[in-house]
């Protein structure tokens, strides 16, 4: 069993993110480092040029509208930038505010025009996104390029460790209240599926440590057969050296979050990422560190509370063995 820890320390903390650094003469960036395969995949890349754009902005002590003066860009497009949710399509444009902020060196420009490039590259899933809800397709660019994730679901299956049948369930269990097609039900099918390769994939595969709520082992979708299958699956992905799962007994006395979040890690020079969905199916993600340090409590709460991951299995069994038509 994977990242069998005896305590809730993952969490102690939230994890920092180095600043640009200042060096005299002319603005640094943040040459080099670690690189870790999130910095491949074009979410991850336009998260990363945003954030070395905001930290040379504030280096040089310009607000979003001094930074645009006279350039043809708005300070929302440059947010947008900044923060992940838009390319920065031209590398004209780049270079310009790059020179404003002091960027001298052709090897510091030439890094960032990279990432730009990469930045601007199709996702895997843009084939699927007519079919997601507001910010999903952010949250899985996120997800797929993270190094580890945390996550905690109380009322489903977290999505990553669902079986084919189990997923195909839910969504025919929704299909009367969200009005979709069977099209729709395909396609929601064949993402979540293509999103677990994320576990299994042949190069670095991401990290997951996972707490469900018993509750929601106990759901009952699609029948008994599909509840057995699907623990096995659970059992299965867990015994991988990537994977942890925990459960958190529904007799727990202690703090138990009413809502899914997941805690992303792109890095050591990416800020980790909070996702959450919201009652309308629409998924907000923050990186801002008061609300990574708080679901960062949360989830070192719920790990305290929950069941050790070497007693899973055995969890699963008894909840097969219990099942009845």
């Amino acid at each position: 069993m994977a990242h069998a820890r005896a305590s809730a320390s993952l969490f102690q903390q939230a994890r920092a993110v180095p600043h640009s650094a200042h060096r005299s003469g002319s603005a640094r960036i943040r040459g080099g480092g670690k690189q870790v395969p999130a910095r491949a995949r074009p979410t991850a890349r336009r998260i990363e040029l945003g954030y070395e754009l905001r930290e040379l902005r504030k280096q040089a002590e310009l607000t979003l509208e001094e930074a645009v003066h006279g350039l043809p860009l708005s300070d929302t497009k440059l947010y947008r930038v900044e923060t992940g949710l838009q390319d920065l399509r031209n590398a004209g444009d780049l270079r310009k505010l790059l020179a404003r902020y002091g960027v001298a060196e052709e090897e510091d420009i030439e890094r960032l025009l990279s990432i730009q490039r990469a930045a601007s590259s199709r996702e895997w899933w843009t084939q699927f996104k007519g079919s997601m809800p507001s910010g999903m397709p952010r949250f899985i660019g996120i997800e797929s390029a993270a190094v580890d994730i945390q996550a905690f679901h109380p009322v489903v299956v977290l999505g990553l460790l669902q079986s084919e049948r189990y997923a195909r369930a839910l969504y025919e269990i929704a299909k009367p209240v969200e009005d979709t097609t069977n099209e729709f039900i395909d396609q929601g099918v064949t993402l979540r599926m293509k999103r677990k390769e994320y576990l299994t994939r042949a190069e670095e595969p991401g990290k997951l440590w996972a707490i469900l709520y018993e509750p929601a082992l106990r759901y009952l979708v699609g029948g008994p057969e599909v509840m057995r299958e699907q623990y096995d699956e659970i059992t299965r992905l867990a015994a991988l050296d990537n994977v942890t799962v925990q459960v958190l007994p529904h007799t727990v006395r202690g703090y138990v979050a009413v809502n899914d979040f997941s805690i992303l890690h792109l890095g050591d020079t990416l800020p980790v990422t909070v996702q959450v969905d919201n009652a309308w199916g629409a998924s907000s993600v923050s990186d801002t560190p008061r609300e990574v340090a708080k679901f960062s409590r949360k989830f070192n709460t719920l790990v305290a509370s929950s069941l050790p991951p070497e007693d899973t299995p055995k969890f699963l069994q008894q909840l097969s063995r219990e099942i009845t038509e």
